[in-house]
């Protein structure tokens, strides 16, 4: 057996296993039919990719399917069960099995290495998605077929349904947290740390007493300093802003200074053979060679700003706020609104993040570390 069949081998084997509990099972099948057709589909789907060992965009595109459609089987079949009772022990061992084949698949995809740009694009989006879509199908199975406490863990079809029916709130929380609050914060920490950097490569003894300084105050936990804010700017956003650049501030200050420094000693005298002065070095050569380190601290900073926003709001806040929105959910027990805002502040997070990476790919194209991912 090659090497590269074994997931399918694994689900085979599974997915076998499940279809022989769940017909030995005391349920009648009519009951179960789709689920029945899902098992039948998997198996005939393994056997190919073990006893032919294809690569390509048929195979991966046939197993992410049968993956596809078993997993809409097996929500379909947890989604009718009666009240109080959990999924059959088969249905796991299924589950397993088409763990296997759905990681088969995204092998497949992987090893694809198209020529057209937009293909490349479509998986490398496709499959991140994929893999995602995976993970929320184990979520919605495991707290629906297990019958898990709403209170511990809601499935994510009751958390997109909170989503749907809050989305007023949860939008006036994201303007409140997001876009009065860590926005501002983050272009004043990360807007501070480049300047700085500047001023101490400029100014040597700034450079040996800002590092320590800032080191120190990057230091002192969030939890101490968000208090301190409140009572010096008051419980708007000002306060909250402030959080955020104090956190944005030290790794825009240390990425700068050392992509400042990263440029040669012979490409800095090839411009002093031209007569060029400080100013004139640094934005022909040192700042564009500054630029991937700059970029990798806002990318680190999109997430930070999002983080300080949030905890920050726990310690005094308007009625409006994702953070607000947490601690109050969670003392009503309304677990699924304190997700459904924990969701919202992730794809906000993620999407900030991504416009970085974008960025990234735009402006650093020539360097080694963007070559190597081509």
């Amino acid at each position: 057996m090659k090497a590269y069949s074994i997931s399918s081998l694994l689900s085979l084997a599974f997915s076998v296993s499940g279809l022989l509990m769940f017909l030995m099972g005391p349920d009648s099948m009519a009951a179960h039919k789709y689920l029945l057709a899902a098992m039948l589909i998997v198996i005939v789907q393994a056997s190919n990719t073990v006893l032919l060992s294809r690569q390509g965009w048929l195979e991966a595109g046939l197993s992410c399917g049968a993956v596809a459609v078993s997993a809409w089987a097996i929500l379909h079949d947890v989604h009718h069960l009666p009240a109080d009772t959990t999924a059959d022990k088969s249905i796991w061992i299924f589950i397993l099995g088409l763990g296997f084949l759905a990681w088969r698949g995204m092998e497949l995809f992987s090893a694809i290495r198209p020529r057209n740009k937009y293909l490349k694009l479509l998986l490398d989006m496709g499959i991140p998605a994929i893999f995602g879509a995976w993970l929320f199908f184990l979520w919605e199975a495991m707290t629906v077929g297990m019958n898990v406490p709403q209170v511990l863990l809601p499935p994510p079809s009751q958390i997109g349904e909170v989503m749907s029916n809050a989305g007023p709130t949860l939008a006036a929380d994201f303007h409140q947290t997001f876009v009065r609050a860590g926005s501002p914060g983050f272009l004043l920490g990360s807007g501070a740390g480049f300047v700085s950097a500047i001023a101490a490569d400029r100014v040597p003894f700034l450079k040996r007493g800002l590092l320590p300084l800032g080191n120190l105050i990057s230091a002192i936990p969030i939890v101490g300093i968000a208090p301190i804010m409140v009572m010096w700017f008051g419980f708007d956003w000002q306060s909250k802003a402030a959080v955020v650049a104090i956190m944005t501030f030290f790794p825009m200050l240390v990425n700068t200074l050392s992509g400042l420094a990263d440029s040669s000693k012979l490409e800095r005298d090839l411009l002093h053979t031209y007569a060029s002065g400080y100013w004139r070095e640094l934005y022909s050569l040192r700042l564009p060679t500054a630029l991937p380190f700059i970029l990798n601290a806002l990318k680190i900073n999109s997430t930070l700003a999002m983080i300080g926003a949030i905890v920050a709001e726990f310690f005094g806040t308007p009625i409006v706020g994702m953070g607000f929105r947490i601690s109050t959910e969670v003392g009503r027990m309304n677990i699924d609104m304190v997700w459904a805002t924990i969701g919202v502040a992730a794809l906000a997070g993620s999407l900030f993040y991504g416009l970085f990476a974008v960025m990234e790919r735009v402006f650093t194209f020539w360097h080694p570390s963007m070559r190597r991912r081509r």
